[in-house]
């Protein structure tokens, strides 16, 4: 089986339950990952990468078992992964630091590997920039060197988490595009707060929520839960569960049902995740 498989995976840090039966299958293209803070969408990604193991459940990655140690050593040679906080050698430039990701991906031909460390800084623009020190360049760029070295290598699986932090409105339109040309014929998770950047790349989503998944299915499929239960008036109406004013001066309302009287919208990707989720995720979807 090619991308991931998860079946009630769970985890427990102290007494802290962060994963509580997560289960969602997902093949080639991008999967979405969204959640609140808290959801457990991080401890979820780290075991996709292989870096923790569930207490309970099942996850199969690429085919493999990434709790057998011959798997597991597989699975990571054809493996990228950004982590939320990616570590960096602040000291070195970007050349040299992708250079030294590839070198512990066994790339060990000197040529080939510099070659592939131009490809992968040239894709996510960086290459006026690849002598400069990590330590110079802004949090956005820092993303972008942390998304390059995920796709060392030509990765068969790759884990994204929160790769659009820090960038610009440009910056995630060039995002966009890089990822829909990497999720061509492999399987990309993607964890972000952005609900545009999932109705825009995403084929597959899943939504997590206090350790659980909510939602597993296609993008239309979430959206279409809020038919009839989005809607605008000049002010927040008491059946509304969350509600805000637009630019253009109107109350746009969220709830259980459109009320009588009240002017029905279509919904947006966002409206049904804020209500799938609740008040939770609402304050990262305004940021």
């Amino acid at each position: 089986m090619t991308g991931v498989r998860a079946h009630e995976v769970t985890k427990t840090f102290g007494r802290t339950r962060a994963l509580d039966g997560v289960t969602f299958t997902s093949g080639l293209g991008v999967t979405g990952l969204l959640g609140p803070n808290g959801a457990g969408k991080t401890t979820l990604l780290r075991m996709l990468a292989t870096v923790l193991a569930p207490d309970g459940g099942r996850i199969q990655l690429l085919g493999r078992n990434p709790q057998d140690a011959t798997d597991r050593l597989e699975i990571r040679r054809r493996l990228g992964y950004l982590p939320q906080e990616p570590g960096f050698h602040r000291g070195f430039t970007v050349f040299e630091f992708v250079d030294y990701v590839a070198i512990l991906k066994e790339l060990t031909d000197r040529r080939a590997r510099h070659d592939e460390v131009r490809r992968v800084i040239d894709a996510v623009g960086l290459r006026e920039v690849s002598d400069r020190k990590i330590r110079a360049l802004s949090g956005g760029m820092r993303r972008r060197v942390g998304v390059a070295q995920a796709i060392l290598g030509e990765p068969e699986l790759v884990v994204l988490d929160e790769p659009t932090a820090g960038l610009d409105p440009e910056q995630r339109l060039r995002f966009r595009d890089l990822v829909s040309r990497i999720g061509e014929g492999r399987a990309v998770l993607l964890s972000t707060h952005q609900t545009e950047d999932v109705a825009a790349l995403c084929p597959h989503v899943v939504v997590v929520d206090r350790g659980r998944t909510v939602f597993d299915g296609t993008p239309s499929a979430l959206t279409s839960t809020a038919d009839g239960r989005v809607w605008l008036s000049p002010d927040r109406t008491p059946a509304a569960r969350l509600a805000w004013r637009t630019a253009e001066g109107d109350v746009r309302n969220i709830g259980d049902a459109v009320p009588a009287g009240a002017l029905a919208v279509p919904p947006t990707l966002e409206d049904a995740y804020l209500l799938l989720v609740g008040e939770a995720a609402a304050p990262e979807v305004a940021a």
